[in-house]
């Protein structure tokens, strides 16, 4: 059973309509103990961190959350999802995240040509690196994943598995033991998507 984390700020129709399509039992709640007897989990998000965070506090789902990926469970976070995975964001002050992966999420506009449109918005490729984290079993280098994001992860070399170039070469997806999160959209990326999301499902990384 995999779990779409429902409160109040995820693309849940278009999320469980790709993991329908892939085969998976899926779920999509808000309930604690659903969370805790589902055997992954899968954390989306879209809008402002600080809003999106105090949700999930106000819920109580942050310190599930923790507890479920203390124990081991797969844990995916997706967009702004993979965002509160970390230690902090800097979007419009500072803000407390989950902190499952070490690291701060910041504005893009440090780091990119200033001639560049924020957010950005579109399809770019994928780079892994030396080594291909299991996640993308199915993937070549250069596939291309759709992007919406005007932030991104920093201070996280350890954790980066994909990166992806739009002016500078930023985050694009990242992993810590159990815990793994993508900056860009996989229930919005086609076939390459699907095969992420299949991996995830699948497990053995």
């Amino acid at each position: 059973m995999i779990a779409v984390v429902d409160y109040g700020v995820g693309n849940l129709f278009s999320l469980r309509s790709s993991l329908e399509t892939i085969g998976a039992d899926v779920i999509v709640t808000g309930d604690a103990d659903e969370l805790r007897r589902a055997d992954k989990i899968i954390l989306p998000g879209v809008g402002a961190f600080e809003d999106a965070a105090a949700k999930l506090r106000e819920s109580g789902l942050d310190e599930v959350l923790r507890a479920e990926a203390a124990a081991g469970k797969p844990i995916m976070g997706i967009c702004l999802g993979m965002q509160m995975l970390f230690e902090k964001s800097l979007e419009y002050g500072e803000h407390k995240g989950l902190g499952l992966i070490r690291g701060t999420v910041r504005p893009i506009a440090d780091v990119i040509p200033g001639d560049l449109k924020i957010p950005h918005i579109g399809w770019n490729a994928l780079h892994f690196g030396a080594e291909k984290h299991g996640l993308f079993r199915y993937l070549q280098e250069g596939d291309c994943v759709y992007f919406v994001h005007s932030y991104y992860a920093a201070d996280c070399e350890e954790s980066v598995i994909a990166t992806a170039e739009y002016g500078a070469e930023l985050t694009a997806a990242v992993a810590n033991g159990n815990v793994c999160g993508c900056q860009f959209h996989p229930e919005k990326s086609g076939d390459v998507g699907l095969n992420i999301l299949r991996a995830f499902c699948e497990g053995g990384f």
